[in-house]
């Protein structure tokens, strides 16, 4: 192990000492030190939250790889002193003194030359470097190293108070005041209303102990040195808490700039391995149980549990913990999931609704009819022969399950209910914005939002190093001109991408018309009485296997083409990615459905007259029961597949497979079990998988969200689906933050940001959607056309006859006749299919019929009148609720009240000191005179 502390003597100088003394040295000072620690500091050092010292709590690690090197080197290198006397940091921080310790390292470094390349000696200069400016911003680092347990180096940080409270003022954070007030409450009926309902939700209520009652708020205000006294300073060490110390010290990370290479920030130090990893430690070990309390243990405990999936979720610890931006999400989903309860209860209803009905459905009950002589055409050419409609029985039945008029309405609650949802989902984030002292973060931030990312500063110091010698101006941003191939590149990728989904879905088709000519021939009449559905379920399956497989493929061209463009803020980099890679999946999952919703069946042409595709492929054409049944089994697959495979066992899996690959790669040799012990903490923590944002959580809901929205009316259990999901989902991804992931680096936010915007926009093409799906694919429209215009005694008797068109067999192509015609055991002159044209023996044969033209307007119709009804109701329902709910805005109003009143107390107080100190030097003056005066006589 090595603690770095680079010996000096009383001049600042490098002392060079015999290895051996060296190697003393250490470890009768590791032995000393010890000694004076206390039994509880003790506990700290081992456990890796705090220095040696076990007195100053580590912040933040940078991890770097090690190389065994021989025992020369490695005693000149890994032998330091434990701690660093005051001398020696302030004569870092001496500019003259730098410069002669980066000349001493380079001197070092070169006579090492043989044991090292140049490229490993450049990677430590310009760790080293970076370092030193660190020390320079007034960190404190500890340096420990062990090539025989992990071969890493750990760089462990701690940021003393006066850097704390510098830093807290430049990122202008919102800190608690002395001051507290009580929260007002609703009125006497309202207040007791909430207190029973309080009491009967106890039991779902999180375990976790509040520092303060509910009904009381600290005033909070930006934070300002010259204004310290205002703060609650009680406790030094708690003021700011482990969450908001780890994203001071990774402000400062980010913006130090090294002369080597041009190195700016963190990031690209990690780009370029000079540094592994870059991360703050999670709150000890959850496993131990002789470890103090912590939030980590209480979040495993009581959130990051299956046990408790009946409780709410303790959103204020999640925020203390990982912060606002992480909190927000896990908000939204628990919200989401809520509210995704009615919408269960109303989707099953609809669906006994039509098990209940089944048996009174008059056209079902036609087809199954067994006196039913109705022959239909054949399926496809050649080797499928005529069958008989009463065949289809079953099929008639299932759809039945799905296309019935409870499913007009479940349409237009789900579109309320989505318009309730955001407007539900607006009210809570305000009331989290007053709850975590967010209100007026937007315009504080903004400023520091727009920093520059390094690789965009990267980018623009090689533009003016190119453009240097030929112009004498400054360039300090990126033109279009320089983003211009990278644009064509994105646009060209993305139409490729959607181009090769749109090839495997036709891909796809033609593995549908193959199968089912095939299976046909099958001498197995089993075989033969399944081919549908066999055809179905085994190309929703495929379709399932290639969304999932080109999902993780979208997912990293995403990526690749958003790093191309090089945007200039975090920001923009992260809406940038979450646009191309929502389009990209949102694409990838819904293709398939789409083609199956609207196109399937559309363009088959007529018996004698259809549709190929290569000359060879007849187009498909639904079943008698419509394409709504095949586009229930299509949704279902999908959706369940995707939550089940991709969303649960990928990410329990993978995680858990990395991090067994990291620690059987750092296993490299022997090593003992206490050592990797001593500094337990980092250790497991360098072990656990990086956290590399919210992007697939976010997404992964979404694209989940348009499944309950945007074919809701041919799939009512898909909000059932969804919510048994989110279930497993929020405890899933709480153990997964908790136990698997690195604990992320702490981000402030007020909103979900731009996936709000996603959400509204999935909501609004839900509408659409759902009324062409009602109008074009059930057949919801063309009965209602029959009952009411074509229905002699104004009821469904007749209609699968109306539906039905008549062909006479001798107008089959040569070829495409049934090669077995007999197979029903007649002759076939005449046989029904399902489309509104003329008979054969009309003046017009074939020819679209005027009910086809009556149905295709009053379907237009509809799809207008049910958007425009359903999007009024939407903008009533936004504007009867407003954004903010009362009593926060009332309390933001209070608390500015009071934030003036505490200033203005501070400013009469300032007054009165100066006042008084006035006071009192008037009055030595007229003493000093009147002693002068007295003396002079």
């Amino acid at each position: 192990m090595r603690y770095e502390a680079e010996p000096r003597d009383h001049s600042g100088a490098s002392v060079k000492q015999d290895p051996h003394f060296l190697q003393d040295v250490v470890f009768h000072g590791k032995f000393e030190l010890l000694k004076t620690l206390t039994p509880e500091e003790n506990t700290h050092s081992q456990h890796g939250l705090y220095f040696q010292d076990g007195q100053r709590h580590v912040d933040y690690v940078l991890t770097y790889p090690l190389k065994k090197t021989s025992v020369g080197r490695s005693i000149r290198y890994t032998t330091h002193l434990l701690t660093e006397n005051a001398v020696a940091r302030s004569l870092r921080r001496n500019h003259q003194q730098s410069t002669n310790t980066s000349t001493l390292s380079n001197v070092e470094l070169n006579s090492l030359g043989e044991t090292f390349s140049a490229h490993e000696d450049h990677k430590t200069f310009r760790r080293e470097e970076f370092q030193g400016k660190l020390r320079d911003m007034g960190l404190e680092l500890e340096i420990a190293e062990d090539t025989q347990i992990l071969g890493a180096g750990f760089v462990k940080i701690h940021a003393p108070w006066n850097v704390l409270c510098r830093e807290a003022e430049f990122m202008k954070l919102k800190m608690p005041t002395k001051r507290v007030y009580e929260v007002k409450k609703s009125s006497g009926v309202i207040e007791k209303i909430n207190q029973l309902i309080n009491k009967v939700l106890e039991p779902i209520h999180p375990h976790v102990e509040d520092s303060q009652p509910k009904n009381i708020k600290h005033l909070s205000h930006t934070f300002s040195r010259e204004k310290v006294h205002l703060f609650d300073l009680s406790d030094k060490d708690s003021f700011f808490d482990s969450k908001t110390r780890s994203s001071i010290v990774y402000e400062i990370l980010k913006r130090i700039i090294c002369k080597a290479k041009y190195s700016m920030g963190i990031t690209s130090l990690l780009g370029s391995g000079v540094y592994t990893a870059a991360y703050p430690l999670h709150d000890g070990d959850i496993d131990d149980e002789s470890a103090e309390p912590n939030d980590r243990k209480l979040l495993f405990e009581e959130w990051a549990n299956y046990s408790v999936f009946y409780k709410y979720q303790p959103i204020g610890l999640v925020r203390k913990y990982f912060g606002e931006k992480i909190g927000l999400y896990f908000a939204w989903l628990g919200l989401y999931t809520q509210m995704l309860i009615p919408a269960s209860l109303v989707g099953v209803i609809v669906f006994l609704y039509g098990c209940a009905t089944v048996n009174d459905n008059i056209p079902s009950m036609e087809i199954c009819h067994q006196k039913n002589n109705i022959t239909m055409c054949p399926l496809c050419d050649k080797v499928c022969s005529y069958w008989m409609l009463n065949s289809a029985c079953g099929t008639a039945r299932a759809s039945h399950l799905f296309d019935n008029p409870a499913t007009v309405f479940f349409s237009i609650f789900m579109a309320l209910w989505a318009a309730m949802f955001m407007e539900h989902w607006k009210r809570r984030q305000m009331r989290l914005n007053y709850e975590w002292d967010l209100t007026g973060f937007e315009d504080e931030e903004e400023s520091l939002k727009d920093s520059p990312r390094a690789e965009y500063e990267f980018q623009v110091m090689q533009k003016s190093l190119r453009k240097d010698h030929e112009t004498q101006y400054k360039i300090e941003k990126l033109t279009c001109r320089d983003r211009l191939p990278a644009y064509m590149t994105n646009i060209v990728t993305m139409l490729l991408m959607i181009g090769v989904t749109f090839a495997i879905v036709f891909g796809v088709i033609l593995y549908r018309i193959s199968t089912k000519a095939a299976l046909h021939m099958s001498s197995n009449p089993t075989t033969r009485n399944h081919v549908q559905l066999t055809v179905k379920t085994t190309a929703a399956i495929i379709n399932l296997v290639v969304i999932l497989i080109l999902d993780e493929v979208y997912g990293v061209v995403a990526r690749w083409l958003t790093v191309l463009e090089v945007p200039k803020t975090d920001k923009n980099f992260e809406e940038r990615l979450i646009f191309k890679t929502f389009i990209l999946k949102f694409v990838n999952a819904f293709t398939p459905i789409i083609y199956i919703a609207f196109f399937r069946g559309r363009l088959v042409g007529r018996p004698g007259n259809y549709l190929y595709v290569f000359k060879s492929y007849r187009m498909e054409e639904c079943t008698h029961g419509g394409c709504l049944m095949e586009l229930c089994i299509q949704l279902s697959i999908t959706m369940l597949g995707k939550q089940l495979i991709q969303n649960n066992l990928f990410e329990i899996g993978i995680p858990k497979l990395k991090k067994f690959i990291r620690y059987i790669q750092s296993k490299q040799g022997s090593f003992q079990e206490e050592m990797q012990k001593q500094l337990k903490t980092q250790y497991t923590d360098h072990f656990l998988e990086p956290f590399s944002g919210l992007t697939p959580e976010y997404m992964e809901m979404i694209i989940q969200f348009g499944f309950v929205t945007l074919f809701v009316a041919s799939f009512p259990l898909a909000p059932l689906f969804a919510l048994l999901n989110n279930i497993i989902e929020i405890r899933l991804d709480a153990k997964k933050f908790v136990t698997e992931l690195r604990r992320p680096v702490a981000a402030r936010a007020k909103d979900i940001g731009i996936w709000y915007n996603i959400l509204r926009g999935v909501a609004k093409v839900a509408v659409i959607i759902n009324a062409f799906v009602i109008s074009f694919t059930s057949d919801f429209i063309p009965r209602m056309v029959y009952q009411y215009m074509y229905s002699p005694d104004g009821t469904m008797h007749g209609f699968v006859n109306h539906t039905l068109s008549y062909f006479n067999v001798s107008h089959f192509q040569d070829g495409k006749e049934p090669l077995v015609p007999m197979q029903l055991g007649y002759a076939v002159e005449i046989c029904r299919y399902k489309d509104y044209r003329e008979p054969p023996w009309s003046t017009t044969p074939y020819e679209i019929s005027k009910e086809f033209w009556t149905v295709l307007a009053i379907r237009l119709g509809f799809v207008i009148i049910f958007q425009n009804v359903v999007m009024m109701m939407n903008d009533l329902v936004d504007w009867l609720i407003p954004d903010i709910p009362k009593d926060i805005s009332l309390q933001i109003h209070k608390e500015k009240i009071l934030l003036v009143d505490l200033f203005m107390k501070e400013e009469r107080v300032k007054i009165n000191l100066e006042s008084s100190a006035s006071g009192v030097n008037k009055h030595n003056r007229n003493t000093n005179t009147t002693s002068q005066l007295y003396l002079d006589s």
